[in-house]
């Protein structure tokens, strides 16, 4: 009876694993708290647009909820106080509230880059890990500010609540790329949106089990489709290739989720305004 339990326990193993049954799989849900009226030409954003077409931007983050009871962001959005006519806006943390989240619910946020936009309202998270390539982190606080630093997107008081995330001990460096970093969540780098900004491969509970959430280096759905690289990188070349990557990593196109485009809000399912959930 032993043996057969000894044998038994690895036949199990594989069988759960075989159907699928992960216990670090998450639910993926993009979340906008900023929206623009308006389209803009495709060219202002993506290098080697048509004259004629036009995108719909939008500012999101993202929510994976987890079967381990992990509550992670990608990204956390930024405080805006200028909200101007043309921009609905509310603050990320009311936008969490819509799925019954509060700040202090979120285990880890995951830093694609740190970009204003993407990082602003970090010091909110006050219990949350802080995942963010150390490349990215060092270029941030150190090198953009010196004589030819590229500061484009970056503020002060971002770097302050950066380093104090540090200080309270809750930053963990990522160094390098294809990194699982959290179970079920693994990082890729290589895009260069900005000098070493990351993308996240997500186990979810989709039918197809892989979701990319590309943050910006997938601005839109337009630099995908026509393999056309954002306006803002480091390295154009690079940021084609990641995408060509990207395709490689997950069964559909369409599990691709870019970072600023608004028919993300019309793809999936809406689970309450202005949050859809990726499946």
């Amino acid at each position: 009876m032993k043996f057969k339990l000894i044998l038994l326990l690895p036949l199990t193993f594989i069988y759960i694993t075989m159907n699928g049954q992960n216990i670090d799989e998450y639910e993926v849900y993009a979340i906008k708290y900023r929206e623009s009226e308006f389209t803009i030409p495709a060219k202002d954003i993506v290098i080697g647009a048509s004259e004629s077409d036009s995108v719909k931007p939008c500012n999101m983050f993202w929510l994976l909820k987890g079967s381990n009871d992990k509550n992670v962001l990608i990204d956390v959005g930024f405080i805006d106080t200028v909200n101007t006519h043309n921009i609905k806006y509310i603050t990320p943390t009311e936008a969490l509230k819509r799925l019954s989240i509060e700040p202090d619910d979120i285990t880890d946020i995951i830093v694609s880059h740190p970009h204003t936009d993407h990082i602003g309202e970090i010091s909110i998270f006050s219990n949350a890990t802080v995942w963010i390539q150390k490349n990215d982190f060092t270029y941030f606080i150190r090198d953009a500010w010196e004589e030819g630093g590229n500061k484009i997107g970056f503020e002060k008081k971002d770097v302050h609540n950066l380093v104090n995330v540090n200080l309270d001990g809750r930053l963990k460096l990522v160094d390098g790329d294809d990194i699982e970093i959290i179970p079920g969540i693994k990082v890729y780098t290589g895009s260069k949106h900005s000098y070493e900004n990351q993308y996240v491969l997500v186990n979810s509970n989709t039918i197809d089990r892989k979701i990319l959430v590309a943050s910006d280096a997938v601005w839109c759905y337009y630099n995908l489709e026509h393999l056309l690289p954002d306006a803002l990188t480091f390295d154009s070349d690079a940021y084609v290739e990641a995408m060509k990557r990207m395709k490689t990593l997950v069964s559909k196109i369409e599990y691709i989720i870019p970072g600023h485009d608004d028919l993300v809000f019309s793809k999936f399912p809406e689970v309450t305004e202005w949050i859809v959930k990726i499946e």
